[in-house]
């Protein structure tokens, strides 16, 4: 009798686990699966699919579309994918590439593989700029390149000047700072992943937060409508947008590993989804 009571505790036991380990799976497929979700007054579509880990976004002038595809060790590259739906390899070998931006005549890429050049792409010739270590975020404008370093307590904030080829670092020891962007005002922003938290670059050396209690922000973009910030979590991440007011809205949801997101030129927005090898059109409902 005590030997069939320990068998049937046996069987049960097992059967509890079982129920557990398949709940659990179920759990992390549904996260995996569930389709994002679109805010009140937006919708959002498929745009391009079958691009791993879909990183940084570049819009070009003729219609085509630049997609960093950020593989590591050497597996990375930089596709054009036209408006015609043709693909192209424009640079392959790279490891991680990350930030993009547009230049005068051509475009700047970065590595968050390991040290690695800053490079200029102009005219079909590559032209490395300066060394990072796991560069990521990129910003560009006038005389002034901005790169920011995706690093534990080492990372820094740098300002590339194009006239002198010349490096400043303006900060250092920064953990996992990975976006930048300006903003209406001047403000030149950048965010501290693992801190939740988004800074304004200050004049003294003392950078306000300007948001925080984020969930690992990444990439960041500034238009009329305010803030645009996506998260880069595995599961249910999320696109905010921080508005004229302060306040945080939720645009959309259940986002897997979100990273660039840039203007399409018509009114609305393309986000790379690295976390499922894909591009979003994001369009107010009204169009």
């Amino acid at each position: 009798m005590i030997q069939v009571l320990r068998t049937r505790a046996v069987k049960l036991t097992l059967a509890a686990t079982a129920g557990v380990v398949v709940s659990a799976l179920g759990f992390f497929a549904w996260q995996s699966f569930y389709p994002v979700q679109a805010a009140d007054g937006w919708q959002v579509q498929v745009l391009h699919d079958d691009l791993d880990k879909a990183a940084s976004l570049l819009p070009l002038a003729d219609g085509s579309l630049l997609v960093s595809r950020e593989l590591d060790d050497g597996k990375g590259s930089i596709l054009k994918i036209t408006p015609q739906g043709e693909r192209q390899v424009l640079i392959d070998g790279l490891s991680k590439p990350d930030g993009m931006t547009a230049v005068e005549g051509g475009w700047v890429f970065s590595q968050e593989g390991g040290l690695a050049p800053v490079n200029l792409s102009r005219d079909g010739q590559l032209t490395a700029l300066f060394e990072g270590e796991n560069v990521q975020g990129l910003w560009n404008e006038g005389s002034h390149l901005y790169a920011i370093e995706d690093r534990k307590g080492e990372g820094r904030l740098m300002r590339y000047d194009w006239s002198t080829g010349q490096v400043q670092v303006l900060r250092a020891a920064l953990t996992e700072g990975e976006g930048l962007t300006r903003c209406e005002g001047g403000r030149l922003l950048y965010t501290e992943k693992a801190a939740g938290r988004i800074r304004a670059l200050g004049d003294k050396g003392e950078d306000p937060v300007v948001a925080e209690g984020l969930r690992h922000p990444t990439f960041l973009f500034c238009d009329q409508r305010g803030l645009w910030i996506s998260e880069d979590s595995t599961h249910r991440a999320r696109l905010l947008r921080i508005d004229a007011d302060g306040q945080q809205h939720t645009v959309l949801s259940f986002l897997k590993a979100p990273q660039s997101i840039v203007p399409d030129g018509q009114g609305g927005y393309l986000l790379a989804e690295g976390g499922r090898d894909r591009v979003l059109r994001l369009s107010p409902s009204a169009q």
